[in-house]
């Protein structure tokens, strides 16, 4: 015969202990305040977000309009006009004065019929003979295409290969107090040579081709190579002084210095016949070409480039440019 103990059985769950939430007016108009304030957050996150979108579309929209305006160049009028080129900075090939900047302008300039005459205005200390000399060459064919008269206008500075650009004008006007000529042709560099052997550097260059080293800052100055580079300066410098020459042909009045690479004012260029007369763009505009309307034609760095060059791009072209330009020829 079984009996039943309660010792058998499990012991009773515990009661529950809970305290009772009672909401008060105080409690009720913090949690309204908290939800308002969340709600408040959520509504701003939401709108930043929206304006952060616009933004970038904006942005976006901006980029690719300006990117469908990169190489459109001045609308043709029908105004009669005086075609300005601005030459200004360097001349390389990489910069706002290049040649295919410039060509790109100038033929622009020469095809618009209501342009009754091209200004070159310049401001440069010059730069590449072969982009000056590209430039020259176009300038005189469009000359003789469209019959059309070319005028260079200079403002501080018409230095080196800018005044070979402008020897293809008719005729040059300057200040007073213009700098004009340096006709002249340069290759700069160093030698680190005997600063190496007092550091205790070692150049280890091996090449495939005697002059393949040719001109290499950390090795001795080789005769026969520094020899040979001055005949190539002599050589572009004759290109130089045979486009001067045609040119301003008899209103050039050569002396020893004339082609030295020396520079002059503006008022000592005219009496030297490097330059024509004094006068400032509206003053040719206005009395020399009779069309005080100026249209300029020069193309303009748009706001991609602009943006393209702040974020770095133009930092990895200048330390390719450096590395491959030892010894820059202008």
């Amino acid at each position: 015969m079984s009996s039943t103990s309660d010792d058998s059985l499990p012991p009773p769950m515990p009661e529950p202990v809970g305290v009772p939430v009672q909401l008060t007016p105080q409690n009720e108009t913090l949690l309204a305040q908290l939800a308002r304030d969340f709600l408040r957050e959520r509504r701003l996150e939401r709108r930043w977000r929206t304006v952060f979108r616009l933004f970038w579309l904006l942005l976006a929209a901006l980029l690719v309009y300006s990117l469908w305006l990169q190489g459109k160049h001045v609308t043709p009028s029908t105004t009669p006009h005086t075609a300005l080129v601005e030459v200004r900075g360097e001349i390389a090939a990489d910069t706002e004065a290049s040649a295919e900047q410039l060509l790109a302008a100038l033929k622009d300039a020469f095809k618009d019929d209501a342009a009754q005459a091209v200004v070159l205005r310049i401001n440069s200390p010059g730069g590449s003979p072969v982009q000056a000399g590209i430039v020259y060459d176009e300038i005189k064919r469009l000359k003789k295409q469209y019959d059309k008269p070319v005028y260079a206008v200079v403002e501080e500075m018409c230095a080196s290969g800018a005044y070979y650009i402008a020897a293809a004008a008719d005729e040059i006007y300057v200040d007073k107090a213009s700098v004009v000529g340096s006709i002249g042709v340069l290759m700069d560099g160093f030698g680190f040579t005997g600063l190496m052997e007092k550091v205790g550097v070692e150049r280890r260059l091996l090449t495939a081709g005697e002059n393949k080293g040719m001109l290499d800052p950390f090795s001795p100055e080789n005769p026969k190579q520094r020899a040979y580079a001055q005949a190539m300066l002599d050589q572009i410098h004759q290109q130089f002084i045979a486009v001067v020459r045609e040119g301003r042909g008899k209103r050039l009045k050569e002396t020893q210095e004339t082609f030295s690479g020396l520079f002059w004012n503006g008022e000592q260029a005219v009496k030297l016949g490097l330059a024509d007369h004094f006068g400032n763009l509206d003053y040719v505009a206005r009395e020399v070409v009779k069309a005080e309307d100026v249209i300029d034609y020069t193309p303009r760095e748009n706001v991609a480039e602009r943006l393209a060059k702040r974020f770095g791009a133009a930092m990895g072209a200048g330390a390719v440019k450096a590395l491959k330009e030892m010894a820059p020829i202008r």
